[in-house]
């Protein structure tokens, strides 16, 4: 569609990087990057510095936001302590007003806005707080009574869209995976870094994490498309969606691939924080970049808090089975968004593609 202008809010992140990477590689529309650091690949997007938590930078950006077409919003803020964060009233706070920020400018100077994505996920159905419902289901399964900055961001939305022309959709994936450097929840540069080090000890790829649990994936790429998706479809107007690849996964079911993705042998369970273990990688790492002429920055700017997620999401820690983490994707098939993805198949690629990026040995 021509004069189609997309604006990708957090266009370090994950999702935004990879929002990015599908705008500028399949559509023809300009892309502006809204971030703090500019991202490792603008893919033909301009960028624009921005502090979303100041609304007076927010319309300082303005000129550089006339004429949007479309907002991809997938900025977020995390507090240092990750997944007690997620409970915080200073982060909920925080990531309702960056939100109000730029929308109080970009409503101003685009009048053409047609649509405006959201992210959430599966903290949407109290995911860190008790058992899912399986499956859970948008409009069915929701969890409004524990505060979280999905509820103050979504209502927030729908009463600013009353009566407007443009629309929004909200996203809810699972467990993202992708490649970001400096990511709070990417599981990529952990789990290269922690297997990087067992490899240099000629150890094979032990399993860090705890008991089972059925879970679901979505490669960061399909999410983008779904978004993009949501931006046109008539379908996803006004609507929340899931997101997932479509099949289901444990990680010790898995292991085996993410092991011959790294060029390793699986081994055994071998329960590591690898948050607590990661300041002893700080020098092994440095010696490990010298010597495989790695473009990849110092442990911390690499991992950012995702050695936390890590944890969090390889259940370190925890000594019985938990309860199955699955959600419906009936809604967003139905609407008309089919497309699906091996898991396996995705943490090969990510792993391939950081090895071929030079980011891990």
């Amino acid at each position: 569609m021509t004069g189609k202008k997309v604006v990708v809010a957090g266009a370090t992140g994950l999702v935004g990087h990879a929002a990015l990477r599908h705008f500028g590689a399949s559509e023809p529309c300009e892309v502006v990057a809204l971030s703090r650091r500019k991202p490792r690949d603008l893919y033909g997007a301009r960028h624009v510095p921005i502090d979303l938590t100041s609304e007076a930078d927010c319309r300082r950006a303005a000129a550089e936001l006339q004429g949007a077409t479309h907002l991809v919003y997938a900025a977020l803020y995390e507090a240092p302590q990750l997944v007690d964060g997620w409970r915080d009233p200073q982060q909920i706070k925080t990531n309702d007003l960056m939100l109000r920020n730029l929308m109080g400018v970009l409503e101003q100077v685009s009048p053409d806005l047609r649509h405006v994505a959201l992210l959430q996920g599966t903290k949407a159905y109290g995911v860190h707080v008790r058992p899912l419902a399986v499956p859970a289901r948008e409009g069915r399964s929701e969890m409004y009574e524990q505060p979280n900055f999905y509820w103050a961001q979504e209502n927030f939305l729908r009463e600013l869209q009353t009566g407007k022309s443009w629309h929004w959709s909200i996203l809810r994936p699972v467990l993202i995976v992708g490649l970001a450097m400096g990511g709070a929840m990417d599981l990529i540069p952990p789990l290269g870094v922690y297997a990087a080090m067992l490899r240099e000890q000629g150890r094979p790829l032990d399993f860090p994490g705890g008991a089972a649990r059925v879970a679901q994936a979505v490669d960061v790429d399909l999410l983008a498309r779904a978004i993009a998706w949501s931006g046109e479809a008539k379908a996803a107007r006004n609507e929340a969606f899931n997101v997932t690849n479509g099949d289901v996964f444990t990680w010790e079911n898995i292991w085996p691939a993410v092991a011959d993705a790294l060029e390793m042998m699986p081994g055994k369970p071998v329960p590591l924080s690898l948050a607590k273990e990661f300041p002893n990688w700080v020098g092994p790492w440095d010696a490990l970049r010298r010597k495989h002429d790695l473009v990849s920055p110092a442990l911390a700017e690499f991992v950012g808090l995702s050695f936390q997620y890590a944890d969090y999401s390889l259940r370190y820690g925890q000594t019985e089975s938990g309860s199955p983490s699955i959600v419906s994707t009936v809604k967003i098939n139905r609407a008309g968004f089919t497309e699906m993805m091996d898991t396996e198949d995705m943490f090969r690629k990510w792993f391939r593609q950081a090895k071929q990026e030079r980011l891990l040995p």
